[in-house]
């Protein structure tokens, strides 16, 4: 199983950029390319996604998250979407050693020797020469059982720049130079408060892929990180059985899906459909009625930067909150909370949403909650586990609530987060549920299933019109 993994020395390094052309060229050379992301993140998977897919079929990227998943599944999900694949491609967030612990057990080291995964460190290599060996030399000394093999120099000023890099790698480290990316304001992609544009979003995002992919067959040594990919052994575990969806899918979802609501788990999509469930795209931005649906579930994303178009489609907006009333099944993360909220306030633009949520969203200009979350459920819940475990997840928002009715129904108390007020979180009326936490399905939260199966026990519990 030829995989590798890349990671820098901090943040803000390059390596999405790069890792993103690595993919493409990669599956130019005629390599099916599967592609993983660790943490939590939506944004960087569909770049790489659409990357590794450029000159091949479609292919999700998958999240590898120690704070979400036993160390058992981020092997299985390893192996399972690997075992059709040439090569994999594991993308690092923030740097090697950084991470949530004090020990090191949530970093991107700490995944790389899970996954016995040989490392190649892209290298911000600005405003530095000689120092560039103490840096590499201290990564390598730090954790003895980490595999550097490799570094990808990027942002340099020039050949000269360039030539001097090498000779000190060359002279003070036994690590091997495979790529020297010169700084190009063209490969640039645009962020906004959230990170990365999504690809989806960038009209240009074809284009720079195609930039991205040439920078590296001009400028890394392909051959040499493919000879470094296959040097990774093969994964000391049975490779997990395909899941088999049911013969007999009883329940429509429908899923809100446009550049206003992106933000999917592919995995969990697929558990909804192996839980029996048939997905149906829904565009609440053009559709103005909803189809024939047993429940909903709309996602995380930008509601705020389509304030207008949401708006205007009032029919759309009744037509959820006419379901909701009725009785629909339906959850909400984040960009789905919101856009059920009485109005959005974003910048100078107010706009009216749905409505079936007593309070109003606010835009602030620093994020009100970010990163892991922990939450205990309450008896308020629609669809609980019934059981005392703690729900580990993640949340990442600008906005927060105002005049949100106090005697509101909440499926979660918030152990560690921000949540919907700092206490609280899983906002509760009717068979809606809305929060501002992301929840990911794993053996220790199987939240996809158990919303198949409410959504089963009321439909059953409905008589047929």
């Amino acid at each position: 199983m030829s995989r590798l993994f890349i990671s820098a020395a901090h943040k803000s390094s390059g390596k999405t950029t790069v890792s993103i052309g690595l993919c493409a060229a990669l599956s130019q050379t005629g390599k099916i390319v599967q592609p993983f992301k660790k943490g939590p993140d939506y944004i960087d998977p569909q770049w790489l996604a659409r990357a590794s897919s450029y000159h091949a079929a479609p292919r999700h990227c998958f999240n590898l998250d120690f704070y979400t998943m036993t160390p058992d599944e981020i092997l299985d999900t390893i192996a399972l979407h690997s075992a059709d694949a040439d090569i994999s491609l594991i993308e690092g967030n923030k740097g090697l050693y950084d991470g949530l612990d004090l020990d090191g057990s949530n970093s991107n080291a700490a995944l790389a020797k899970l996954t016995q995964t040989p490392v190649i460190l892209v290298l911000d290599a600005r405003g530095v020469t000689r120092g560039i060996a103490p840096l590499i030399l201290g990564y390598q000394a730090f954790d003895r059982d980490i595999n550097i093999r490799g570094v990808i120099l990027n942002q340099l000023g020039g050949s000269r720049h360039e030539e001097k890099l090498r000779r000190v790698i060359e002279h003070y480290t036994d690590v091997q130079v495979v790529g020297a990316i010169h700084k190009d304001a063209r490969f640039d992609i645009d962020e906004r408060h959230l990170g990365l544009l999504p690809s989806h979003e960038d009209p240009h995002s074809e284009h720079k892929i195609d930039l991205l992919k040439q920078a590296i067959i001009d400028q890394v040594d392909i051959d040499s990180v493919i000879e470094i990919a296959n040097h990774a052994p093969p994964l000391q575990r049975p490779l997990p059985p395909m899941p088999v969806p049911p013969a007999t899918r009883d329940i429509r979802i429908g899923i809100i899906r446009n550049t206003a609501f992106c933000f999917y788990y592919p995995d969990d999509l697929i558990a909804l459909e192996l839980a029996g469930a048939e997905l149906v795209n829904i565009d609440n931005i053009i559709d103005t009625e909803l189809p024939e649906i047993d429940g909903l579930f709309i996602g995380g994303g930008f509601p705020e930067t389509h304030l207008q178009a949401l708006e205007a489609n009032q029919p759309m907006r009744q037509a959820i909150h006419e379901a909701i009333e009725n009785g629909l099944p339906v959850y909400a993360e984040c960009g789905g909370l919101m856009y059920l909220a009485r109005s959005i306030r974003w910048q100078d633009q107010k706009s009216n949403m749905v409505g079936i949520i007593p309070g109003d969203i606010v835009m602030e200009t620093k994020p009100q909650g970010r990163g892991y979350v922990r939450l205990q459920e309450t008896a308020g819940g629609l669809w609980s586990s019934k059981s005392d475990e703690i729900i580990a997840a993640h949340e990442f928002h600008y906005s927060r609530f105002e005049n949100l009715d106090n005697n509101a129904r909440f499926a979660f108390e918030v152990v560690r987060g921000t949540g919907i007020n700092g206490k609280n979180d899983g906002y509760v009326y009717k068979n809606l549920l809305a929060c501002y936490t992301h929840q990911r399905t794993s053996s220790k939260n199987r939240w996809t299933k158990r919303f198949v199966d409410f959504i089963r026990q009321q439909k059953t519990a409905t008589p047929s019109t």
